[in-house]
């Protein structure tokens, strides 16, 4: 029997994101709905293996994909992040929930650490040369988790690339509200719930892990 994966869609003209409601950092994106489905099929093996790293296993095959929600997405939507707190973020969590769902977040910390470990600094370039190189990577998701962590109340340090204590510090302390319990409001009085947190955290985590991961590998030979 194929296991059934929820799925929360926001679109716009330009382009649509599919994000697995149940799985944080599962989101992919496409220029329509089927595309981003399509995307989000494509990478659930590299996402499976992040899922059994946090202890809870997802088969790579057999999915049926159910569309639960659907809406209009923004500008976020446009420039190519998952930018809408879906109305399944904003549901209470409990204990069990919550240490699920810190635990995948800290399983696409981990994939980053690892990939970025081992890449080589200089990435192929994209068609018109564009593409950070890995230390810039590095720095930009550090910078980008510092946001994050504002966005959950929290006031710390930035982190410096070549600090790992000031990297724990920060992620411990996101990990501390990701494991706990909530009703489903915004924190901080702001706009994002817990639930959308773990997703946005986890996806840019894993998008620059898998970009990193492609683009160590050498350009394919065009066929003969």
């Amino acid at each position: 029997m194929a296991l059934r994966i929820a799925i929360a869609i926001e679109t716009t003209s330009m382009k649509t994101f599919a994000t697995a409601v149940h799985w944080p950092g599962w989101s992919r994106s496409g220029r329509t709905i089927p595309a981003a489905l399509d995307a989000l099929s494509a990478y659930a093996a590299r996402y499976a293996s992040v899922a059994a790293v946090a202890g809870y296993p997802l088969p790579a095959e057999d999915l049926e994909f159910e569309v639960v929600e659907s809406a209009e997405g923004g500008s976020g939507t446009e420039f190519g992040v998952p930018s809408r707190v879906a109305d399944a973020d904003r549901r209470p969590t409990s204990r069990s929930e919550a240490e699920r769902r810190a635990r995948l977040v800290a399983a696409a910390w981990a994939c980053l650490d690892g990939v970025t470990a081992s890449a080589p600094e200089s990435l192929r370039k994209g068609p018109r040369g564009g593409g950070r190189d890995t230390s810039k990577i590095i720095e930009h998701t550090l910078m980008a988790d510092h946001a994050y962590a504002r966005e959950m109340g929290l006031r710390l340090p930035a982190p410096s690339p070549g600090d790992a204590a000031s990297v724990a510090a920060l992620r411990e302390a996101m990990d501390r509200i990701l494991r706990a319990p909530v009703d489903g409001s915004p924190l901080a009085g702001r706009k994002w719930t817990v639930r959308y947190a773990a997703h946005r955290i986890a996806w840019h985590s894993l998008d620059h892990a898998w970009e990193i991961e492609d683009r160590s590998m050498p350009e394919a030979e065009p066929p003969p």
